[in-house]
């Protein structure tokens, strides 16, 4: 990504709650910075976690419980959320690298369903009714998160709204980095020729962990943000249901590219935010365009219009070189 793209992305960033409904953006926020966190996991180190849900909710209910029960500041909520997240990582990554393939998969998946249970069951969690009413309360102790500006006659939560893109860019921002760093190079040859990064001396599960740590953490961030703008953490953020939707996210936009998951995010919220009038069909509509997605575009959204531009570049070139 250029400069150009990055300064394309924060002005429509900025400009969008006056556009579009703000709770949808940051809905979408949210969903594209938990696709692009599963992306380092899948895309860049060839690991598929089936368990993501356990940190994206688990961050929002110790955000809500954080900024509800202990009456903490909103930045200090979604820090916390953020950070047990990062801890959750560590202790479910150390078990679940030592499997490779559909059982690391398994694994994930078995040790996100402890926490949907523990979620469900443990007396500071709501139970099955979830943590409601969570105050988004005043950043810094100054700003209110919950006052609503009134531009063209209509309310609009500016407050929360950047409070929210910004965390979102600095969750980018690190991803990005992390991708084109020596690190993410090292994570791309382990995807690649595992044996062969062993063979060159990396420890290999040691760089593994490092990455789930990192995923699980920034995924926590967007489970943190995602409780403070509905107000509410339920066992939805838990379930293997939304463990599931952000594979779905991933793979519709492109794995392995750095704006894919941004395209499988917008895709599938948008799918939900305007099929929500017919019911449980949107089940099976989504289902329906995700297959139809995948036989079309085998890499994604993304990775395919990457395709298509190279293609196009390279007939460029080599008609630029046959007539001088």
């Amino acid at each position: 990504m250029n400069k150009t793209i990055w300064i394309v992305l924060i002005v429509v960033g900025l400009l969008a709650p006056f556009i579009v409904y703000p709770v949808y953006m940051m809905k979408l926020l949210c969903f594209a910075l938990f696709a692009c966190a599963f992306n380092l996991l899948l895309g860049y180190t060839g690991l598929l976690s089936f368990g993501h849900a356990a940190f994206f909710g688990g961050a929002s209910y110790i955000t809500g419980y954080l900024v509800k029960n202990s009456g903490l500041t909103p930045e200090l909520g979604v820090l916390g959320g953020t950070l047990f997240a990062g801890l959750l990582g560590y202790v479910i990554g150390s078990l679940a690298i030592r499997r490779q393939g559909i059982y690391f998969a398994m694994v994930t998946l078995a040790l996100a369903q402890i926490v949907y249970f523990v979620a469900l069951k443990a007396p500071f969690t709501g139970g099955e009714d979830g943590l409601q009413g969570i105050p988004r309360g005043k950043l810094f102790g100054l700003i209110d998160l919950g006052h609503a500006h009134t531009v063209g006659g209509s309310p609009l939560n500016l407050n929360l709204y950047y409070f929210v893109f910004v965390l979102f860019c600095l969750g980018f921002w690190i991803l990005y980095r992390t991708i084109h760093s020596p690190f993410g190079q090292v994570l791309k040859a382990i995807r690649e020729n595992e044996p062969r990064a062993v063979s060159l001396g990396y420890k290999v599960e040691r760089f593994k962990l490092m990455a789930f740590v990192l995923s699980s953490t920034l995924a926590g961030m967007a489970g943190a943000m995602k409780s403070l703008v509905f107000q509410l953490a339920s066992l939805t953020d838990v379930n293997w249901h939304t463990s599931g939707e952000v594979v779905l996210m991933t793979l519709l936009g492109g794995v392995g590219t750095v704006l894919g998951p941004l395209a499988g995010a917008f895709t599938v919220v948008t799918l939900q935010s305007e099929l929500s009038s017919v019911g449980s069909w949107i089940t099976v509509i989504i289902g329906s365009i995700f297959v139809v997605c995948v036989l079309l575009f085998r890499r994604g959204f993304v990775g395919e219009l990457g395709r298509l531009l190279k293609r196009s570049l390279w007939k460029w070139l080599e008609l630029a070189c046959n007539h001088p």
